[in-house]
């Protein structure tokens, strides 16, 4: 099936960019381009060969190598192949987890600032928290 740009960039920003079997980052220039860096092909979560359908919603980005080793095989099995359980975030939920993220590394962080140094500990620790926090790929647990 040929896709349109539009549809071919809703399918990367619906993992941001990553692949959705094993997690690794994708170029967007590198549709379909074998051997390049980057390189995805559209997946289907449900393969078409399993009652699978071209909808939105069955679509993926997934490095080459991870959709045509999947096959017609399950989402579940390709992913417990790579250790995950889940496709990467979209952007909107990459943010609220990286907001998540700074908050508690905060708390974390001043609590730990606080014991060591009082006030001023608190203050650096909390600061030091919020930024390795945030900073976390929230994907990666």
């Amino acid at each position: 099936m040929a896709y349109t740009k539009q549809q071919l960039n809703a399918i990367y920003r619906r993992t941001t960019g990553y692949c959705h079997l094993c997690h690794r980052k994708l170029s967007r220039k590198s549709y379909g381009i074998l051997g390049a860096r980057g390189a995805w092909h559209v997946e289907h979560s449900k393969a078409r060969a399993n009652g699978g359908s071209d909808h939105t919603n069955n679509l993926f980005a997934a490095c080459i190598r991870c959709n045509c080793k999947k096959g017609n095989r399950t989402t579940r099995t390709s992913r417990r192949w790579n250790g995950k359980t889940a496709a990467p975030l979209n952007p909107e939920q990459r943010k609220q987890a990286k907001a998540e993220n700074g908050v508690a590394g905060a708390i974390a962080g001043g609590l730990a600032g606080a014991a060591m140094g009082g006030p001023i500990g608190f203050v650096v620790g909390a600061v030091a928290g919020a930024c390795i926090g945030s900073s976390k790929n929230p994907d990666r647990k």
